[in-house]
């Protein structure tokens, strides 16, 4: 876990040329990352916050530079946080969808990527379980979650038609998807989700996100990977960092797939980053 420390990085941009279908596009080698921290409740006295180390080391596995943003922090210190990164990742946990300091300021960032994305400022950001979950209700203003029996469980993806044309899953490997879809390689440590039925019934939803796949507790069929149609905000319930990174519970699933799994989803959303160039040439920051 990463507790508050104080980390001051020099954000130079070091952008190159790639192309795709015969156009230049400018990319940035040097992306940084958010990652959002959450309260901690126990022990008291109720003040402190934490990252896990697992979405740290996701992201830097594939060449992201990363920052942590504080909770409880002012509208303006958010602002000058998000000019400064090139994408944001809500991690899972344990907090308040409406009343935690993580879903407060995961609202803000929220917001200050959809506005950048409108104008042409591409911004990605990623949700993993809690951070799925709290995406679906900044999308649709409600709670559509309902309980399910997937607290501790790795499972297979079952892939909606959609995939084929996602931009997340489009260039895995062949092998991979397969294994994907027969091996239990995604680990679930949630005890609420967005089941197919509720996600059909948001007019909100059905338009703004397309569904990657599918799961099943064995009563209740829910979203488990879905990406927003317009906007670079992708989800997933499951949790991809932990196979390669945590080792805690004996349900999260090591096998060569399942490692594979891990980068090629951190590998994707590192280069999402890549894409937005905004960061400032030569601008000192100090995030804490």
């Amino acid at each position: 876990m990463i507790h508050l420390y104080l980390a001051c990085l020099f954000t130079f941009s070091n952008a190159v040329f790639a192309y795709h279908i015969g156009t230049p596009i400018k990319t940035n080698e040097r992306p940084i990352i958010g990652v959002l921290a959450q309260e901690v409740y126990d022990p008291p006295p109720h003040r402190n916050s934490y990252i896990a180390a697992s979405y740290v080391k996701f992201l830097e596995s594939a060449g992201a530079r990363v920052v942590p943003l504080m909770i409880n922090k002012s509208d303006d210190e958010y602002r000058r946080l998000f000019k400064s990164i090139n994408g944001v990742l809500f991690p899972g946990g344990g907090v308040s969808l409406e009343s935690s300091g993580y879903s407060k300021a995961a609202g803000i960032f929220y917001r200050l990527a959809l506005e950048a994305n409108s104008n042409g400022d591409y911004f990605p950001v990623w949700g993993t379980c809690l951070g799925f979950e709290l995406l679906t209700l900044l999308t649709s203003g409600k709670l559509l979650l309902s309980h399910t029996n997937t607290s501790g469980i790795a499972l297979p993806l079952n892939f909606t038609d959609d995939v084929r044309d996602s931009r997340l899953f489009k260039d895995f490997p062949e092998d991979l998807m397969k294994s994907l879809e027969t091996e239990p390689l995604t680990e679930n440590s949630h005890q609420w989700s967005l089941t197919t039925e509720n996600f059909t019934k948001s007019e909100t939803l059905k338009k703004f996100y397309r569904v990657l796949s599918t799961n099943t507790d064995g009563q209740n069929e829910f979203v488990s990977t879905m990406e927003a149609y317009d906007f670079p905000i992708y989800a997933t319930q499951w949790h991809p960092e932990k196979n390669a990174f945590e080792w805690t519970r004996p349900y999260i699933p090591h096998t060569p797939s399942a490692i594979k799994t891990t980068f090629y989803m951190a590998y994707f959303f590192v280069n999402e980053g890549m894409v937005n160039t905004t960061t400032t040439e030569q601008h000192k920051m100090c995030f804490y």
